[in-house]
């Protein structure tokens, strides 16, 4: 049987150990057995338990102070992310053999590792060796994502992490509670955008004629390939975790051997659609 992995990539402080931490949580309360990975070398602290844990293996702060290699954190923590790379034989000891596995992988927020460097990349097609199927999780601070070139700029570091690791990519935009009622209103035309109105909104900002150039051919570039959209996330709202989660299961066909349930009676009063979610965040 196969396996399942998530890799829950985003910048530093966009949420991802949050988001495990309420899947682990949301997954238990519907029976489903989910395993976290710690791939972090810097991270300092979890409220779950961690099947891995890549700081037994290298940390940040060991790498810092050896004074042979002089590095500061962000060389510090890509060394220890291609030492990683090199000993991949400790992660398939610390993962086992289980079949049907469930397993998220929480990743460093350092960007560079999903534009240009290999590592994650190697570390998708090991993944694929051992028989996991895996989805991309990008997460962006929704907070970051109400202004339209921010939003550019979101959108271009989730289409660089899909074009890098070539896998099922969910896009969600996280701290959805923490928006204002007219914050939550605006950020809607941002989740399935039309990137060409949205930069329209802003043009009056842009006074050099050269960068309104670069920005309509970003936009044509986004616009006309339909590759991403966003999902909303409110760690605080069980029908948000639920709506993303089968996205996710959906794009790496997790459950496809399961029999088939019914739903019970008591789920047909619950938003059934995105925008129904949506609209219900709007209305409260």
């Amino acid at each position: 049987m196969p396996r399942f992995a998530q890799l829950v990539m985003g910048p530093a402080g966009s949420g991802k150990s949050t988001y495990c931490s309420t899947m682990v949580q949301h997954c238990a309360a519907i029976n489903r057995s989910v395993q976290v990975v710690n791939l972090d070398p810097a991270a300092e602290y979890f409220n779950y338990p961690l099947m891995a844990d890549i700081r037994e293996l290298i940390e940040v702060d060991d790498v810092m102070e050896d004074d042979s290699l002089r590095f500061g954190p962000n060389g510090g923590l890509v060394f220890c992310m291609e030492y990683f790379a090199k000993n991949f034989d400790w992660l398939e000891d610390s993962l086992g053999h289980v079949e049907d596995d469930y397993i998220l992988f929480d990743c460093p927020g350092q960007i560079e590792l999903y534009t240009h460097l290999p590592v994650m990349k190697q570390l998708v097609e090991q993944l694929q060796q051992w028989e996991f199927r895996v989805c991309g999780v990008f997460l962006v601070d929704s907070q970051f994502m109400v202004e339209s070139f921010k939003f550019i700029s979101g959108v271009l570091a989730a289409l660089s992490a899909m074009i890098l690791l070539e896998i099922p990519q969910i896009n969600i935009m996280t701290k959805m509670d923490l928006l204002s009622k007219k914050a939550k209103k605006e950020i809607e035309k941002y989740l399935d955008p039309d990137t060409y109105s949205v930069i329209e909104d802003s043009a009056n900002i842009i006074k050099s004629t050269v960068f309104k150039k670069l920005t309509k051919a970003i936009c044509g570039l986004i616009d006309d390939y339909s590759m991403v959209r966003f999902l909303p996330y409110d760690h605080s709202d069980e029908e948000s975790i639920n709506i993303v989660l089968q996205h996710i299961d959906f794009a790496i066909q997790y459950g496809e051997d399961l029999e088939f349930k019914e739903p019970k009676e008591n789920e047909e009063d619950k938003p059934a659609t995105l925008d129904e979610y949506f609209q219900d965040q709007v209305d409260e």
